[in-house]
């Protein structure tokens, strides 16, 4: 049964020829429109907003290259195929140039008709699809968009949800690339500050003797070179949120300033005598454990616990499998935008090597790989186009709790019948899960397909059954 739809306008001044078109449009499940020339197809292209176009190049009057170019006129993204004789072939090069679909090429075949026909269609609706993603790129993302539709960023939101309205200092925790700043972002957005600035500031990216400065602004004259006053971030997101990226890397001395504007909501400018009140909302986000950090004396434990007075942590990537078919097919959409084209997805073997994939950048690694693979696919994104490389053989799976590691033995007296029958299945169900690990070389989607199971119920059980795998490095990690 024949699912496709679609209205496909055939011009021809030769009625036979326009009658066997519309019976092989239609036989595809379309709906053929018929003209006998370009002025009677103009007023159907008003009337019943054709998708495709499908015009011989050679008509009385009005010809296809005319009837083309009134066609783009009324819609530019409207696909127009000309039909030709095998002389004019030239001349329907030419009409490409110049703005045509295709070209079919008498005599033909009704399947290359059809081929044809449904090209030009599927490329008329992936050009509407991406009007509306590009719109929707441009708007502010929700987090459960932001990050997809898994129980742990479900946790993260409701964590966003519940410290936003307050007034809290927040402490962002997770790895590179997980996406710290669009968490802090979300915050704000979802706060009484949201009409205010947010500004984030990267302390890994600026030079120490200019941090204090960057911070809390200066006076003219304050040091060499400072030829004119100044407004630091926290005086410029007064009233907002200030957001300090990989706050590990504040010198100390910047640290116990910072503490005190925190403290006092007060801030002096370098070189400056006067006061000035600031109500910023400080968000901070840290790469690494910073209660390590303070008993290494790197960074300033009442800073610390001032800054942490909520704390959330985002898990990495390969710890919500979930979310990666989700993300990167919006990666993907939002490359077709960027480099004009219309890939359509992503192979089951490409959805199979992301998800074994151990993703050490996270989100932003995931984002590079689709965007480059968009580049170098022409339809369809296939494992090869990722480069995602291969991953060491060596597997090691860690020993169980000790409750998972043998089943109880059916001579104890302090288990019921249904405890000892429950504890024998976990004891089988784990090894089973172990021996197809090590024989997929840890990769879950393939051991899930070994054991007859889907992906998501074996990610279940490997954290319930306490099973852990640890892979040696990836070719391009």
């Amino acid at each position: 049964m024949k699912t496709v739809q679609g209205r496909i306008l055939i011009v021809d001044d030769d009625r036979e020829m326009v009658q066997l078109l519309g019976q092989v449009v239609q036989l595809e499940g379309l709906t053929p429109l018929l003209a006998k020339d370009g002025t009677e197809a103009l007023q159907m292209i008003r009337a019943a907003d054709p998708d495709v176009v499908l015009a011989d190049l050679r008509m009385p009057g009005m010809d296809g290259m005319e009837l083309m170019r009134k066609a783009k006129e009324l819609d530019p993204d409207l696909p127009v195929i000309l039909i030709t004789g095998f002389a004019e072939v030239f001349g329907a090069v030419e009409a490409i140039r110049a703005g045509a679909h295709d070209y079919i090429a008498k005599p033909f075949q009704h399947q290359q008709v059809t081929r044809v026909v449904l090209r030009a269609l599927n490329e008329r609706r992936l050009k509407v699809e991406l009007k509306h993603l590009t719109a929707h790129v441009h708007q502010v993302l929700s987090p459960r968009e932001s990050f997809g539709p898994s129980e742990a960023i479900g946790k993260v939101i409701a964590a966003i949800e519940r410290v936003a309205k307050s007034n809290f200092s927040v402490l962002i925790v997770g790895e590179t690339g997980a996406g710290k700043e669009v968490v802090a972002r979300a915050i704000h957005q979802a706060s009484s500050r949201a009409r205010q600035p947010f500004v984030p500031v990267d302390c890994g990216a600026v030079p120490e003797a200019l941090f204090e400065s960057e911070l809390f602004g200066h006076e003219r004259g304050a040091f060499t070179g400072a030829n004119q006053m100044v407004v630091g971030k926290i005086e410029e997101t007064h009233t907002g949120t200030l957001f300090l990226d990989e706050i590990p890397n504040m010198p100390l001395a910047s640290q116990a300033k910072l503490l005190r504007v925190l403290q006092e909501k007060t801030l002096y400018r370098l070189g400056g005598a006067k006061p000035i009140k600031v109500d910023t909302r400080m968000l901070t986000a840290s790469g690494t454990d910073l209660e390590t950090l303070c008993d290494r004396g790197s960074f300033r434990s009442d800073l610390y616990f001032r800054l942490n007075e909520y704390t959330i942590f985002i898990p990495p990537l390969r710890q919500r499998c979930e979310d990666i078919p989700y993300l990167a097919k919006r990666f993907m959409d939002i490359a077709n935008i960027e480099l004009s084209k219309f890939i359509r997805g992503f192979s089951p073997a490409a959805v199979e090597a992301m998800l074994a994939y151990r993703w050490p950048g996270n989100v932003r690694q995931l984002r590079s790989v689709v965007r480059r693979a968009v580049l170098l696919a022409e339809e369809v994104i296939d494992e090869e186009h990722l480069g995602l490389g291969a991953k060491a053989s060596k597997v090691v799976v860690k020993e169980a709790p000790a409750e998972h590691s043998a089943p109880p033995g059916p001579g104890r007296s302090d288990l019921s019948l249904r405890e000892i029958v429950r504890g024998s299945t976990v004891h089988v169900e784990r090894t089973a899960i172990v021996h197809a690990l090590h024989k997929t070389g840890g990769n879950k989607a393939k051991a899930s397909r070994l054991l007859q199971v889907d992906y998501k119920t074996l990610h279940t059980k490997v954290k319930e059954y306490g099973i852990r795998i640890e892979e040696g490095v990836h070719a391009h990690d």
